[in-house]
C-alpha cells in the first residue's frame, strides 16, 4: 500500500510600491512587494499568509529591514 501526499506552495504578487530609503549595497531605489502565499495539501488550502518583501530595483538583492513593524 502506498500513501502519497501532494504539497504545493503558491505565491502571488499583489502589488509593488516605492519604499523610502536606498540600497546599502549599490545605492539604488528600494521596492516593497506585497506577496500572498498559500500552502495546499492535495489541492485543499491549509494556510494563507500575506507578506511584504523589500528588494533593490537596481541590483535585485533582497533586503531585510530591522525594527520595522
Amino acid at each position: 500500500m502506498c500513501l502519497v501526499f501532494f504539497c504545493d506552495d503558491e505565491e502571488t504578487v499583489v502589488g509593488r510600491q516605492q519604499a523610502p530609503g536606498s540600497c546599502p549595497f549599490c545605492g539604488g531605489a528600494v521596492v516593497a512587494v506585497d506577496v500572498e502565499s498559500s500552502w495546499r495539501l492535495c489541492f485543499v488550502p491549509l494556510c494563507f499568509r500575506a507578506k511584504r518583501r523589500f528588494s533593490c530595483s537596481t541590483c535585485g538583492r533582497r533586503l531585510v529591514v530591522h525594527g520595522w513593524k
